[in-house]
């Protein structure tokens, strides 16, 4: 067996498993509500389900590795039109994917030379898939610890010459996972320019882009082309139909920026074996074509804050994100205890900070935090908030 494999640590669900069994069952008469899980439970766009039904000749053929050419030009033109860009060459910086945590960790094998002693950067908190991915290319993580002076961000300009002189890749995730910060154009300014000065590769993680609550969050080719990088030269980024269209089940997302990236990387997976089916792609263009379903996604995500942010902020130092879905909320004490005992006492299901999170630099970042998402129906987020509300006022 490839020895990497026992360098990865456990995924943060399987940790929360072994936590809850600690509490043992909830009281009866408590239905459980889970908000520890970033999975939609929005319907899906009746739309997308008709251009599945409509499109079911596409399993007698084999899929194209480049995806459909219908697909590759519906997201070039939604990118134009949501970045206000110019249309990226669908057919040379735009590659259909099979959702972006698949093409997170493919990219990274692409990526990373194992006998270079590389550095991939990762935020921290961050999606585990960032770790993984380099643990099994044969790369080290070094993890750049969340700032809540800049919103939970990462101060780039911070890390040391000596880090950035190893690095290959640098993950970053805007809007963020968990907290829902947003990259300014200064941030990216500093990272373009460090990318510059030392040849890494920046992959960009936007599944939460269109989560969001007052302006647009700015993406990285939005960026690039703001600050003259108009060859989104070591750039790509990666995004996804699963939370702007509720469709976590269609694996359907994409990678679209520097073309000679996105070469090398169709021919990575060439091999590897990762090609939309075309029945998929055709429901995928029906998604992406349509922004009235993905406006409605954003109304039912803001009345949910809404509800639940009175009610939790009467206990808990807690504020609405700039975007995605989740609530980055302090614990009074520990969140790993917090979360156990939350569940035993009330049945709702939170994910303790500390297991998003690497102690790095002698802190985890996560630690006495608690992500909650706000996926459940409306109902079930306002129970869920009284609970938790409850629960802190007699725990305390």
């Amino acid at each position: 067996m490839n020895p990497r494999l026992d360098a990865l640590h456990p995924y943060p669900f399987e940790k929360l498993r072994a936590l809850l069994a600690e509490a043992g069952a909830p009281p009866q008469g408590l239905a459980p509500i889970n908000l520890s899980i970033g999975e939609p439970k929005h319907a899906a766009p009746a739309r997308v389900g008709e251009a599945l039904c409509a499109n079911l000749q596409g399993l007698s053929v084999y899929p194209a590795t480049k995806g459909e050419p219908a697909l590759r030009q519906a997201i070039a033109q939604w990118l134009s039109q949501r970045y206000s860009i110019p249309a990226p060459d669908a057919d040379r910086e735009v590659l259909p994917v099979l959702g972006s945590r698949e093409a997170l960790f493919a990219f990274t094998q692409a990526v990373i030379d194992p006998a270079a002693d590389a550095l991939v950067i990762c935020p921290n908190p961050f999606y585990q898939i960032y770790e993984g991915a380099a643990l099994l290319a044969g790369a080290t993580p070094y993890f750049v610890n969340a700032d809540p002076a800049r919103d939970f961000g990462c101060d780039w300009a911070a890390v040391p010459q000596e880090v950035w002189k190893r690095a290959r890749l640098v993950f970053v995730c805007s809007p963020g996972n968990p907290a829902g910060n947003v990259m300014s154009l200064q941030d990216w300014r500093v990272l373009f320019e460090l990318s510059d000065q030392h040849g890494f590769v920046i992959a960009s993680d936007e599944c939460y882009s269109e989560i969001y609550f007052d302006d647009a969050p700015l993406g990285s080719l939005q960026a690039a082309r703001r600050l003259g990088r108009d060859d989104y030269r070591n750039v790509v980024a990666f995004s996804s139909l699963s939370k702007r269209s509720n469709v976590p089940g269609m694996r359907s997302g994409f990678v679209a920026g520097d073309a000679s990236l996105i070469n090398r990387f169709l021919l990575y997976r060439t091999y590897h074996g990762s090609a939309m089916s075309p029945v998929i792609a055709a429901a995928s263009v029906a998604a992406w074509e349509d922004e009235t379903h993905v406006a409605e996604n954003r109304r039912a995500y803001r009345a949910k804050f809404d509800a639940v942010l009175p009610i939790l902020q009467r206990v808990m130092n807690v504020r609405q994100p700039q975007a995605a879905f989740y609530l980055w909320a302090p614990t009074p004490g520990s969140d790993t205890a917090f979360a156990r005992d939350l569940y035993g006492r009330t049945g709702v299901t939170v994910l303790p900070g500390s297991f998003l999170a690497r102690s790095a630099h002698g802190v985890n970042p996560g630690a006495g935090r608690v992500r909650i998402a706000l996926v459940a129906p409306l109902a079930q987020c306002v129970e869920a908030a009284e609970r938790i509300a409850h629960f802190i006022k007699t725990s305390v």
